[in-house]
């Protein structure tokens, strides 16, 4: 599922799709984007304080923490360029002033998971877990 990250669904010009942070995780990482129009958000509190609770998990599936709080985007608490975010949400079908909606990308940089509302990393954990690449590292 290459639409991922390649993108396509901005006008020409808009969008620069080779600006995607996400590119450069590509056969690295497993992406985990979390975008919420509010950073007060309940749910998303609640989500940014299990992954850091179980930051040793995460980052033992080698998975790297994308955040987008009212268009403003991160990675792993680096912010990114307006230019950067604009791409990353471009090439995921997302809208930073949408639900919150969080995606797991995969190694190959397909979307493994897109849901809205609350998300329990910990599931994710378990998706990554029962993936081939994951399943033929253990």
């Amino acid at each position: 599922m290459a639409a991922a990250l390649t993108g396509g669904g901005a006008q020409a010009g808009e969008i620069n799709p080779a600006a995607n942070p996400l590119l450069a995780d590509k056969w690295q990482s497993r992406p985990l984007v979390v975008v919420t129009p509010s950073a007060d958000n309940p749910d998303y509190e609640r989500m940014r304080g299990i992954i850091e609770t179980q930051r040793d998990a995460f980052n033992d599936r080698e998975m790297v923490l994308y955040t987008v709080e009212n268009g403003d985007g991160m990675k792993d608490g680096q912010a990114l360029t307006k230019i950067e975010t604009d791409a990353m949400l471009d090439a995921l079908g997302l809208n930073a002033r949408g639900p919150l909606t969080t995606v797991l990308v995969g190694k190959d940089g397909g979307k493994k998971v897109q849901q809205e509302g609350f998300v329990d990393p910990r599931q994710l954990f378990d998706t990554i877990d029962n993936m081939p690449m994951r399943r033929a590292r253990q």
